[in-house]
C-alpha cells in the first residue's frame, strides 16, 4: 500500500510564505500527473496546482504567481512553494498522485492557516 505524507502546514500571517511538502511511500511519481488540492471549512475540495512528468504546470487563477508547484521523482517527492498568503487561501491542502486508469492516491491533508 503507498501512502503520501504532507508536510510543512501550519499558522501564518498574511503576506508570509510556506513550503508544503508531499513524500510517497513507493515509486509512483514516474510519467504520472501530481498535484495539490484544497478544502476550505464548507467549501468543495478545488484544484490549486498540478505538474507533469514533463514539468509542465497549471495553476488555479487565485493562486497564480503566488504559488509554485514542482516535483522531484527520484525522491517521490513534490513541493507547494506558497507565497504572499492571504487568508483566503486558509484550507487543508492535499496531495495527489493520478494513476491514470487506477485510479489516485490521496494523502491525509494539511492544515494551512493564514491569520494575523
Amino acid at each position: 500500500q503507498v501512502h503520501l505524507v504532507e508536510s510543512g502546514g501550519g499558522l501564518v500571517q498574511p503576506g508570509g510564505s510556506v513550503r508544503l511538502s508531499c513524500a510517497a511511500s513507493g515509486s509512483i511519481f514516474s510519467n504520472n500527473v501530481v498535484g495539490w488540492y484544497r478544502q476550505a471549512p464548507g467549501k468543495e475540495r478545488e484544484l490549486v496546482a498540478t505538474i507533469t512528468s514533463g514539468s509542465s504546470a497549471n495553476y488555479a487563477d487565485s493562486v497564480k504567481g503566488r504559488f509554485t508547484i514542482s516535483r522531484d521523482d527520484a525522491k517521490n517527492t513534490m513541493y507547494l512553494q506558497m507565497n504572499n498568503l492571504k487568508p483566503e487561501d486558509t484550507a487543508v491542502y492535499y496531495c495527489t498522485v493520478d494513476m491514470g486508469w487506477s485510479g489516485a492516491y490521496w494523502g491525509q491533508g494539511t492544515q494551512v492557516t493564514v491569520s494575523s
